[in-house]
């Protein structure tokens, strides 16, 4: 009895800690949370559709690219037939006419050679010709058949007859103009036929200049549309932390950023796949076409320089050690995808590092300049135009901290309206995050923009 009595005291207690300390039921996701998720995959979708875009104007660069020098090489060929359907002609034209003069068989060997050079020439023509799906070109190249059969048939006439000693005969055949109106015409249909295909070769070399011209400013756009998606990520991971620093809650507040920093680090591992991505997929298009390489690879490096200006925002690979960054190697990689002989910057500045959390709000901040320059700013003229600017960067220590100083100067500078854009909002976000500053100043032909960056704990 004792024992039983015991038992049901030590379950009374139980009971009595369970009601004191229930066990807390999971909380459906909030409105706000749901909101920034539906956020995160708009993001996420956009990049993933300027991935495919890109692919595909990578694939339609190199398909014309290849279309345009087979379409070079089959027009080297088709004109090297007709010269020698042309050269054919003369050449048993010349000999028939000097036979005729001296009846001196020498110049049979002319003849011949011309006789015989012909039809392997119009073969090789009419196999160029199936290559083509230009109905002007199965046309035209009868038309040179049917004029050559002809001026070889009036030749060969011609000298059967000097053969069998019937000269006045083949003097009044030559006198007849016949071969005359032959020869015309094989020369009106060869003219005619190299314009066209001198035409078709000119059309592919035109498409894929053009094809060639769309693929850096593609790149550009879908890397704004990353660059937007981690900055948009870390937007809604500060709104996070200031939401649950309002509650008052230390550990929920703890919590909030640890999840914080795992979607950073989700987002900057996805961003960094997805260049893995788009760079396998542009050598893989190449694969086994030696007449794209030069394309593919011009592509493959500017991918991959965009690659490594990402890298450098993250810290670790910013030349400073273990979770630092030098400010050189930030802002040389960070300008590399936009930087050319046209696109001038001077940078330099005081030996400085910053740590990871540092260097990514940061590379953060001078993305957005380097596309506002090459979009309303700087860089925004054609190259060696009157318009195109120039941008310098520099840096120094001072009490409390760095001051990094960006300034444009130039023509094609453009005064904002106003309203400020995403990429404003970006910019005093990221100095927030740095419990910093940021000053943006313009003057005539000039705009400064002065950050201020306190020091590291």
């Amino acid at each position: 009895m004792q024992r039983d009595a015991g038992l049901d005291h030590k379950n009374r207690a139980r009971h009595l800690e369970d009601c004191l300390n229930p066990v807390p039921e999971p909380k459906p996701p909030s409105r706000g949370k749901r909101r920034r998720l539906l956020s995160a995959l708009l993001v996420l979708s956009a990049v993933a559709l300027g991935i495919l875009f890109s692919v595909l104007l990578v694939w339609s660069t190199i398909s014309k690219e290849r279309t345009e020098r087979l379409q070079t090489a089959r027009y080297a060929e088709v004109v090297s037939a007709l010269r020698d359907i042309n050269r054919a002609a003369l050449n048993a034209e010349t000999g028939q006419r000097g036979y005729f003069i001296t009846l001196d068989r020498r110049y049979r060997a002319s003849y011949e050679f011309g006789r015989d050079l012909y039809p392997r020439a119009i073969e090789r023509l009419k196999t160029l010709s199936r290559s083509s799906e230009d109905a002007r070109i199965e046309r035209l190249v009868a038309e040179v058949e049917d004029a050559g059969d002809a001026k070889i048939e009036e030749l060969a006439q011609t000298v059967e007859l000097i053969e069998a000693g019937e000269i006045v005969a083949a003097q009044q055949r030559i006198l007849s103009n016949e071969g005359r109106l032959y020869m015309e015409r094989l020369n009106d249909a060869l003219t005619r036929l190299e314009a066209v295909e001198r035409g078709l070769q000119s059309n592919a070399s035109q498409q894929a200049f053009r094809s060639e011209r769309q693929v850096l400013p593609l790149l550009v756009v879908t890397l704004v549309l990353m660059a937007a998606g981690l900055g948009f990520g870390i937007v809604l991971a500060m709104r996070a932390s200031r939401a649950e620093a309002l509650a008052g809650r230390a550990q929920e507040l703890e919590e909030a950023r640890d999840r914080a920093d795992l979607l950073a680090r989700e987002l900057n591992h996805r961003v960094k796949n997805l260049f893995a991505v788009i760079l396998a997929i542009v050598r893989m298009s190449g694969r086994g076409q030696p007449e794209a390489a030069p394309v593919v690879d011009n592509i493959a490096a500017r991918i991959h320089a965009l690659l490594e200006a990402h890298n450098v925002t993250q810290g670790p690979d910013g030349g400073a050690g273990e979770g630092e960054a030098r400010m050189a190697v930030l802002v040389d990689k960070v300008l590399a995808p936009y930087r050319s002989e046209g696109n001038k910057a001077e940078i330099g500045g005081d030996e400085v590092s910053l740590t990871a959390k540092q260097a990514t709000p940061v590379g953060l901040v001078l993305h957005e300049l380097a596309t506002n320059a090459v979009k309303y700013g700087a860089w925004s003229g054609e190259r060696d135009s009157a318009d195109k600017g120039h941008i310098t960067i520099d840096w120094k220590r001072s009490e409390g901290g760095i001051v990094l100083c960006w300034t444009e100067t130039g023509a094609s500078i453009a005064v904002p309206d106003g309203r400020e854009g995403f990429g404003s909002m970006l910019m005093r976000s990221a100095a927030r995050q740095l419990d910093g500053e940021i000053e943006r100043r313009f003057e005539p032909g000039r705009m400064v923009v002065e950050m201020h960056i306190p020091e590291r704990d």
